[in-house]
């Protein structure tokens, strides 16, 4: 069961990562001693001269812009009696992995990637983001649910990777603004390095006070690499989808009465994208599918109808974690854990507004 823990207001941003470290150390160091990706891969390539310079960058740049969000990652770090290393590594995962060297990322190819899908509809009769939280087997009972307060009134609730910052998955706060996310890949001469990493912008979003906020805050970000956003605004009913890429290219759609599906590749941003079949055939799968109802887009998120790369996700590699359903309408956040087709919800949380 998806633990919740509510934390906050806290002295500082480093009592409230010191916190939630503490609260789920043993979830943490799991979740670092079962990662492959973290042990096969990026603690290696910290060894060598090579990632100095990049690790070294991403840090300083990220410290920099946003000193209250590294606070709290150090917190983490030093609750969960953990590496600092390990944590600055997890957390800047997708900017650093496209540096290791080609044989090293092949070896683990089908493993490094994080599959989520959303369909989002605005239309008279309803206004529903529903995402599928992807995720690779090893984050597999290491999530939990974080509900902040913070000392300027601000509370959020963010669904949370085990010694990631809340969160690179979904979340909303009490201004009435909410998100899902989806990975994107870029080809590997489309990245920065040592730009602003995805999750300290997505920590970021935590703190929008409306949709506008929202996307000042992305379009100031400087990222590393490419990631897509689905701006939720409860109060006006609005839901946007923005793909961006480095160099602070971004691309606005709005979405209508038309059911949008979002795998994990670029749809109207202009960039050079790596080839990925798992989105490829998600995106076509979801085309064939109905989505006229709440229960279709269930159904949809729930389809496993192709065996190699289904929308819902049952392993050895890759599992869908949990749904989320963000109805605008009723203001409500709905998690289900196990496949959504059977509408099981697990957490139901308000989303209403001050």
């Amino acid at each position: 069961m998806l633990e919740v823990f509510e934390v906050g207001p806290c002295r500082d941003a480093y009592q409230m990562g010191l916190l939630v470290g503490q609260r789920f150390a043993d979830q943490i160091r799991s979740r670092l001693a079962t990662d492959l990706i973290l042990q096969q891969q990026l603690l290696p390539f910290a060894k060598t001269p090579e990632s100095q310079s990049i690790i070294k960058t991403l840090s300083d740049t990220n410290k920099r812009k946003f000193p209250r969000y590294w606070d709290e990652l150090l917190g983490t770090a030093e609750g969960s009696g953990v590496p600092v290393l390990d944590i600055i590594l997890i957390n800047f995962r997708k900017e650093i992995l496209p540096f290791l060297s080609k044989a090293a990322t092949d070896s683990m190819a089908d493993g490094t990637s994080e599959d989520c899908s959303d369909v989002l509809v605005v239309s008279d009769s309803m206004a529903i983001a529903a995402h599928n939280e992807d995720a690779n087997v090893a984050i597999v009972g290491h999530t939990y649910l974080i509900r902040g307060s913070l000392s300027n009134g601000l509370s959020f609730t963010a669904y949370t990777y085990a010694g990631e910052l809340p969160s690179c998955a979904f979340g909303f706060n009490n201004h009435g603004l909410a998100f899902t996310l989806n990975s994107v890949p870029l080809s590997e001469d489309e990245i920065v390095a040592g730009g602003i990493g995805r999750n300290f912008i997505s920590r970021d979003l935590l703190e929008a006070t409306n949709i506008d906020d929202a996307l000042r805050r992305i379009r100031s970000a400087e990222a590393s690499v490419g990631h897509s956003y689905n701006l939720i605004d409860i109060k006006a009913r609005e839901i946007l989808n923005v793909e961006t890429a480095s160099r602070n290219r971004v691309s606005v759609q709005e979405i209508g009465a038309t059911p949008f599906f979002h795998a994990n590749m670029y749809l109207h941003l202009q960039v050079q994208q790596v080839q990925d079949q798992n989105s490829i055939r998600r995106q076509k799968r979801a085309a064939q599918l109905q989505k006229q109802s709440k229960d279709d887009l269930l159904s949809l998120l729930g389809d496993s109808e192709d065996a190699e790369y289904p929308i819902y996700m049952t392993g050895p590699t890759l599992y869908t974690l949990c749904t989320a359903v963000l109805d605008l309408d009723k203001q409500e956040l709905s998690i289900i854990e196990g496949n959504p087709k059977k509408g099981e919800i697990s957490h139901r949380f308000s989303m209403s507004f001050k």
